[in-house]
């Protein structure tokens, strides 16, 4: 046990109790007398949906909210935490999941950053390097101290961010939602970190949606819904499908089916596409692929390695500076969006509050945002059919299964997944024969992630091609039929899915090549 690692002043914590804590904000509450503990040498994962009270209840622990009612209790004594600094005080530390780093600072400054040196107004960064060194050998979190963030991996700056919270005396540890970022081999990296310090007497709370996680890396899992605790069973007694109803309320379809379909001809052609990036350096480098119709390819790979830069040049929003776009076969290489979409091809964009939705404009507004011109919908294109569209609107409601009060409803009022629901029914009521997903579930339910995956594999098996791009290589092996892997602007692998190996996936995702995957590139 390495409890004697925690600086002078700061005790262990063999268990903490909330209990029957209570949250208001105007309108909701957040937290309804919810009970949570956790103990030394365990990492309890907290489970529930976008609004269950997961993140309500664990910024209450880390004084970033106060509860209305309830106690803390750290060893059994009542504990108030006003602030972070109490948190840290009491020692608890949260690892979020944006990571709190500044990338100019090296490794030990971001760690020293906001402590008190102990030579007074002089830098002891010398010292806090040691302690670094030391605690990295001890947890297995090999991190040069002396680097600047910006030139760590995403793996390395949440070793640094674990590092912060150990080396400011966390006994125990918050991580939210800590794998959503990272490959295969970085998880595993992870899980084997969490693992030791849990071994060493740390109480660690995971929070996560991604079941097969839960029941890898956790000794507990407690699920929240709509602000209350279902329930907490020991890990050794959950199941993918039990922990699912118990975050629903119902039975989820967690494994699809998938019908057999005759693949029809190329309906997308990319030929050696090139562009720039936000920041003028390359974003995409000589990008080649094929998408026929009546399947689903995937593309995977880590966040910023070219997949906005990919959808954004398929969909007309982004210059291609090299290469052809081929929409069924006619060359379409920076068309506008309107013309795409003229030509059946639809966008569910990653970021849907900024490209997908207008958040002012009523969920009938959004509904024929980009077909309010359409012969059906206006009178000599000039006069608006409001009757027609509310009626049209209404029946997507209906079929799409999307929440909300009325057609005139405020999109910034909806949920993300109802949001999300909503951009689907505008994209695939034109019937496309090209879809472009990307990111389709991010931050969504897993109830209308069960629902979106459905509608995808309906449009595959009604002829539609679909490119979806997608950090979640879960929601990639479920769907895709084919898989190529994207790493620094270029396609790098592609495997056919039923040969799908996850190592190998992640291998390709970090510029690992092998024999097996470069024979399909660029096809």
């Amino acid at each position: 046990m390495t409890k004697n690692l925690l600086p002078t002043g700061h005790q262990p914590i063999d268990k903490l109790d909330m209990i029957g804590i209570v949250k208001r904000f105007p309108g909701v509450l957040a937290a309804d007398k919810i009970d949570f503990d956790v103990k030394s040498g365990e990492i309890h994962a907290l489970l529930g949906e976008n609004g269950a009270g997961k993140s309500t209840l664990m910024k209450m622990l880390y004084g970033l909210y106060h509860p209305d009612e309830g106690q803390i209790l750290i060893n059994g004594a009542e504990t108030t935490i006003s602030n972070p600094q109490d948190a840290i005080g009491h020692g608890i530390g949260m690892i979020h999941q944006h990571f709190m780093l500044v990338p100019s600072l090296t490794v030990a400054e971001n760690i020293a950053l906001g402590m008190k040196s102990s030579r007074g107004a002089r830098l002891d960064l010398d010292v806090v390097s040691r302690r670094v060194i030391e605690l990295s050998e001890i947890y297995n979190l090999k991190v040069n101290p002396d680097l600047p963030i910006w030139q760590l991996a995403v793996g390395e700056q949440q070793r640094v961010e674990i590092l912060r919270a150990l080396y400011k005396g966390a006994a125990l540890l918050i991580l939210d939602e800590p794998t959503a970022v990272l490959t295969p081999q970085e998880v595993d990296g992870l899980f084997r970190i969490l693992n030791q310090l849990a071994d060493d007497g740390h109480a660690l709370v995971f929070i996560s949606h991604k079941l097969h996680e839960v029941l890898e890396i956790s000794h507990r899992v407690t699920v929240l819904r709509d602000g209350r605790r279902v329930n907490s069973i020991p890990t050794s007694e959950a199941t993918r499908p039990k922990l699912a109803e118990m975050m629903v309320g119902r039975p989820v379809l967690l494994e699809y089916e998938k019908n057999d379909v005759s693949v029809q001809g190329d309906r997308l052609v990319l030929d050696g596409v090139s562009a720039l990036s936000n920041r003028g350096t390359v974003g995409l480098d000589d990008v080649s692929l094929r998408l026929r119709g009546g399947e689903i390819v995937g593309v995977a790979g880590v966040s910023g390695n070219g997949q906005q830069e990919l959808a954004q040049c398929i969909t007309g929003l982004r210059e291609a500076t090299a290469g052809k776009v081929v929409v069924d076969g006619v060359d379409v290489t920076n068309a506008p969006p309107s013309q795409l979409n003229a030509m059946g091809l639809s966008y569910i964009p990653e970021e849907r509050m900024i490209d997908g939705v207008i958040k002012e404009f009523s969920v009938a507004e959004n509904y024929v945002l980009q077909d309010h011109g359409h012969p059906k919908f206006t009178t000599a294109k000039i006069f608006m059919l409001f009757r027609v569209i509310r009626e049209a609107c209404r029946q997507a409601i209906k079929i799409y299964e999307i929440k909300t009060p009325g057609t005139e409803t405020l999109v910034k009022s909806l949920s993300g997944g109802n949001i999300q629901k909503l951009v689907l029914a505008r994209e695939l009521s034109r019937a496309p024969g090209v879809l472009i997903a990307a990111q389709p579930t991010r931050g969504v339910d897993i109830g209308a992630t069960e629902y979106i995956h459905q509608r995808l594999l309906d449009e595959r098996d009604n002829g539609t091609a679909i490119l979806l791009i997608s950090e979640d290589l879960d929601e990639i092996r479920a769907l895709s039929d084919r898989i190529l892997v994207m790493y620094e602007g270029q396609i790098v692998g592609e495997v056919e899915n039923e040969n799908v190996d996850i190592e190998h996936l992640g291998l390709l995702m970090t510029g690992g090549t092998s024999p097996v995957a470069m024979a399909g590139r660029g096809a």
